[in-house]
């Protein structure tokens, strides 16, 4: 369940999932909701209400929330999207990856994960899997799409198509990263020399984590 008003950490999570641990979801909302948490339309508000919170996240001043579930799904949030918000366009959106991925992979084999009690939880939970560049990347996505599958699975029944899109999103990103090792839509914030398949791939402006939710043409 959500943390009670005394952990430090619920603020981050009323904000970051609206729907709240309730069992019951409108499904046109929570796609919403996941629009809004993947595209950049909290970007205004996090910059305005957790700028300092997301700082001291980064400096290791929050570490200590990774003690319950909840407090380590809440510090996963700040430092994986969080810190995209505030410092985006920049090296620094994407320093905190590393971090995140350590407490979401050490929360995969503590209990922490399997202890959280709804689906939206569980994917943020998981996100930082993909999003960590490193050698490891396409075994973690691998890991990323079998979790989400899982995921999906279990997931109500009038939710099962937002997390099979989900699981194609990972799919997808997949695909990108078996081609080019990283994600290229970061080289410009990063200061990265664009490989000539990549610039080609950049000019398309087709990305995985853009394309997630995207009504289908009939």
């Amino acid at each position: 369940m959500i943390a009670s008003p005394a952990q430090p950490w619920r603020d981050v999570l009323d904000f970051w999932f609206p729907e709240g641990p309730t069992a019951v979801v409108d499904a046109e909302t929570h796609r919403k909701h996941w629009v809004w948490r993947m595209q950049g339309g909290a970007d205004q508000a996090i910059v305005a209400r957790f700028a300092e919170l997301t700082v001291r996240g980064a400096e290791g001043a929050l570490d200590h929330w990774a003690d319950e579930p909840e407090g380590r799904l809440s510090l996963i949030v700040v430092l994986d999207q969080f810190s995209r918000s505030l410092w985006r366009g920049t090296p620094r959106a994407f320093a905190q990856d590393a971090a995140a991925l350590a407490l979401a992979m050490e929360g995969l084999k503590n209990g922490h994960f399997q202890a959280l009690v709804t689906p939206w939880f569980k994917i943020a939970h998981t996100q930082p899997l993909g999003h960590c560049e490193g050698p490891d990347l396409l075994e973690r996505i691998d890991l990323l799409i079998r979790l989400r599958q899982e995921i999906a699975s279990s997931a109500q029944d009038q939710l099962g198509p937002i997390y099979r899109s989900l699981v194609k999103q990972a799919e997808d990103v997949r695909q990108v990263i078996a081609i080019f090792g990283r994600h290229p839509h970061r080289n410009e914030s990063l200061g990265r020399q664009s490989t000539p398949a990549e610039k080609e791939y950049l000019e398309k402006g087709d990305f995985p984590h853009l394309r997630a939710f995207r009504p289908t043409r009939q």
